[in-house]
């Protein structure tokens, strides 16, 4: 036992040293860098045996599930409030009190996104549940960006649309891009698991700016029959695609003390 106490204390003693030989020749920039790209390799390699929701179609016990019924037809998603509780909660009830219904797709970029949530139909309304009542949660200009290392801008990932960080309010949008981004990934910064999931299509250069909510689990073919319809250079479509309700098939109790 002495013998192996005694290995493990020379290994530590070389390591320390190593590290202050590395000091004095190379600097502490580059043994810092060094270090802290060990620990970024670590972490992704921990975050690569984790569970990612959007990946799978079921339902969990911690998940929402809704059907945005369009004029096209059902898309059902599934929402994530244990990661998004912000969006989720601001969505739900939205939903339930019947925000969305009759308002439309305004924005369709084929091979990019479908957007609606805007009750002036332009990109430009739209308010969150907590405007002019919980300043805590929404000043004035929106809530909270929520981004989280498990969810990511896939094909089919429903999203919150804003006009810059932290000013989230009722718009949002389902990522439809078809085309593999898989081969712009690296293994450095994205879980292998999200890399695959990525040739399927998606829209990587979003992650990190705006809050993935939810995943679309049955109706992406709508969502693409959407996106295919015909718009202007901005986006506007030339034919009108409503969102006659989102039906709330299984709800999500949020904590209120919180």
């Amino acid at each position: 036992m002495k013998r192996i106490l005694s290995l493990v204390l020379v290994s530590f003693v070389l390591l320390v040293g190593c590290e202050n030989i590395d000091r004095a020749i190379k600097g502490d920039k580059y043994v810092n860098h060094h270090i802290a790209k060990q620990k970024a390799k670590n972490k992704l390699k921990q975050l690569n045996k984790a569970d990612f929701p959007q990946l799978s179609k079921k339902v969990a016990k911690n998940e929402a599930e809704v059907t945005i019924a369009t004029s096209k037809g059902d898309i059902t998603v599934k929402l994530f409030p244990k990661y998004a509780p912000l969006a989720v909660e601001n969505f739900l009830t939205h939903a339930k009190n019947g925000y969305y219904n009759n308002l439309t797709f305004h924005r369709i970029i084929s091979d990019f996104v479908i957007q609606g949530g805007d009750p002036k139909g332009d990109g430009s309304g739209g308010e969150s549940i907590w405007k002019g009542k919980d300043k805590s949660k929404d000043s004035g200009k929106g809530f909270a960006n929520e981004t989280s290392k498990y969810l990511y801008h896939l094909r089919g990932a429903l999203s919150m649309a804003n006009a810059g960080p932290n000013t989230n309010a009722s718009q949002f949008f389902i990522v439809q891009n078809k085309d593999n981004q898989s081969k712009q990934l690296t293994t450095t910064r994205y879980p292998q698991k999200i890399i695959n999931g990525y040739k399927d299509g998606g829209t990587p250069k979003l992650d990190g700016n705006y809050t993935v909510f939810g995943q679309v689990i049955k109706g992406m073919k709508i969502v693409d029959k959407i996106a295919a319809i015909k718009t202007d250079q901005s986006g506007k479509p030339q034919e009108k695609v409503t969102i006659k309700a989102i039906k709330i098939i299984k709800d999500y109790k949020f904590d209120k003390k919180k």
